[in-house]
């Protein structure tokens, strides 16, 4: 397999783009964590900025690997990512954070799992559309593999109390089963079989309730269960339409619950207003139609499948996360995908990136 072009431009940019963007932002949320006194901005700082290093060495990496290794090995990196999954309930080992284990710690290292589940679902599945091809559109090979599968997943990551990743794994391997041919009923039940999943466990886990009564109606309890999304919607207010400034921000000073993880839209929206949070959304939609623009140029059905997927994923986990903050949808817990403190995530999605840029190279 051999490359005939370099990387596509308008992909390339919009990676380093929404890397450099993140990374200014971030060091602006962790300025909050001074007045916090729980941690140092020059640790915090530092992290984050080793993170970028690896990460774009990551994605220098894969965008030279030949992407075709990856459908040869996808069984096994599907298996490997469930591996160090089923690590979390071996004792001594996982990191509980806000009431769940979704965290290995080995010495000083700590990283999330479920961050390699979602690549290795991707891949996993585009292999397996390569394979059925045509026959995509029969239940036997479309829609009943795609429900054994996301019931191994389900299981695995509801122990792990990770609905989130559950829904966003979900909604992306429906839309590339969508874009695979697989009927339009089959998409229908496999979205109801997941809403009655998703149903089923905010029925019967608190946490996820109490998320759709504060979504419901964020003024009650405004002290308690509904704080993070006043104080962030405070914050999105106080920004106006140029914001207050780079490093300006009020909210991050001891109002705003993690204003450098889940909250960090809400900081940058305070700090560079309207204008500047319309031009962090338009570079993940560039992004997104860039790696969508890949896809559609892919020698082969298997790039084309992960193309879409990796940017149906970071378009999926990032706008949950801005919608969550503007009150648009329940609180997540999932990051802004480049920009949220997280090494993990950092360097998967840089990896993710990669890929893309690789599979760009052998272009139709």
């Amino acid at each position: 397999m051999t490359s005939r072009t370099h990387i596509d431009r308008l992909f390339f940019w919009s990676v380093m783009m929404l890397a450099v963007a993140g990374y200014v932002i971030f060091l602006s949320a962790s300025l909050g964590l001074l007045a916090a006194g729980n941690a140092s901005f020059g640790t915090v700082a530092l992290k984050q900025t080793a993170s970028l290093i690896l990460g774009m060495g990551v994605f220098y990496a894969f965008s030279r690997l030949p992407y075709a290794l990856l459908r040869k090995y996808a069984l096994f990196i599907m298996l490997g990512a469930i591996g160090i999954n089923l690590l979390l309930f071996v004792p001594h080992l996982s990191l509980y954070h806000g009431g769940a284990a979704r965290w290995i710690n080995i010495g000083s290292l700590s990283f999330q799992p479920s961050e390699f589940l979602k690549i290795a679902f991707i891949i996993y599945l585009a292999a397996w559309i390569q394979f059925a091809k045509d026959k995509i559109k029969s239940m036997k090979f479309g829609l009943l593999p795609y429900i054994v599968i996301m019931a191994v997943l389900g299981g695995l990551l509801l122990a792990q109390s990770d609905t989130d990743t559950l829904v966003i794994i979900g909604g992306t391997g429906i839309i590339m089963m969508l874009i695979a041919g697989m009927p339009i009923r089959h998409v229908a039940l496999a979205a109801l079989v997941m809403a009655i999943a998703v149903t089923g466990v905010i029925a019967f886990r608190p946490y996820a309730l109490q998320r759709i009564k504060v979504f419901l109606d964020p003024s009650t309890a405004t002290q308690g269960a509904s704080y993070q999304i006043n104080q962030s919607l405070i914050a999105i207010g106080n920004g106006g339409f140029v914001g207050r400034g780079f490093g300006q921000s009020i909210q991050k000073f001891g109002y705003l619950p993690q204003p450098t993880d889940d909250s960090i839209f809400a900081v940058a929206s305070e700090e560079f207003g309207l204008i500047g949070s319309s031009l962090l959304i338009a570079l993940y939609v560039l992004f997104a139609g860039s790696a969508f623009r890949v896809a559609t140029r892919s020698r082969d059905v298997f790039g084309g499948m992960v193309a879409t997927g990796i940017g149906a994923l970071i378009i999926t986990e990032s706008f949950m996360n801005m919608a969550a903050m503007m009150g648009l949808l329940p609180l997540s817990g999932v990051p802004l995908l480049f920009v949220s403190h997280g090494g993990t995530a950092l360097i998967i999605t840089l990896m993710a990136a990669g890929i893309v840029a690789n599979i760009s190279k052998y272009r139709k």
